[in-house]
């Protein structure tokens, strides 16, 4: 029996298995698009009632299919705190704690609704390779994030002393010089705050340069590792 269960939920490579991967995308996209509509103005009584049957209903057979994956799983500890397990635990955890949460906090707990997006990682290949290439591509993520940190501090500074005393208002303090520093290097730019000194603008011409290596480099990055991820793959289809 636990054999059967596991054939289908965690192998796609019978016809059932496939149904039932199928079944939980359109379940997961259905309720993604239920979440949308609920943030409709002045539904009908009766509307809103159907949105919460049909989320009841996702609900419940999200849950049968985490408790499912648990029963089948090896190593059970290991599949809960694992990612696809926190995923799928996270996917239904609002709609339990929605009952003992005040009401004001239950926009909060919905929004986490949006993890069930993730769970379609799970069953599209595409998804799956972007996942293995972030994984591959972790280290060099985490220390271009820890050099953007810095160059982001290192904005702040330089275009607060530059621009405190012409506009306090905008850069009375390096906490608030961050704002310009991170739209400035993500090269975003809203124009709500710029500079108007000479050495201010000098000092933004060459974070802009460098704000433009900062939106490449991540995009090399895990391109780089997607073609590594997808050559592995070819390489043991062969």
């Amino acid at each position: 029996m636990k054999a059967w269960i596991k054939s289908i939920v965690e192998y796609n490579n019978n016809k059932l298995s496939r149904s039932f991967a199928f079944f939980i995308q359109f379940l997961i996209v259905l309720s993604v698009i239920t979440f949308s509509i609920e943030t409709i103005p002045n539904l009908k009584s009766q509307t809103r009632y159907i949105l919460n049957s049909i989320e009841i209903f996702c609900v419940a057979i999200f849950t049968i299919e985490y408790l499912l994956r648990i029963f089948v799983a090896d190593r059970k500890f290991k599949f809960i705190f694992s990612f696809f397990g926190l995923i799928d635990l996270f996917a239904i955890l609002p709609f339990y704690l929605s009952f003992g949460v005040d009401l004001r906090s239950l926009r909060v707990l919905r929004m986490f609704r949006l993890f069930r997006l993730l769970k379609l990682v799970r069953y599209n290949n595409a998804m799956r390779h972007f996942t293995k290439a972030m994984l591959m591509a972790k280290e060099q993520i985490i220390l271009f994030m820890a050099i953007t940190l810095v160059l982001i501090y290192f904005a702040a500074v330089g275009i607060y002393y530059f621009e405190n005393e012409a506009q306090p208002e905008y850069f009375s303090s390096i906490f608030d010089s961050l704002w310009w520093s991170i739209i400035t290097l993500t090269t975003v730019g809203y124009g709500d705050v710029y500079p108007i000194t000479m050495g201010g603008r000098i000092f933004t011409f060459f974070i802009l340069l460098i704000g433009l290596g900062i939106v490449a480099i991540p995009t090399g990055i895990i391109s780089s590792s997607l073609t590594k991820v997808i050559n592995l793959k070819e390489g043991e289809n062969d």
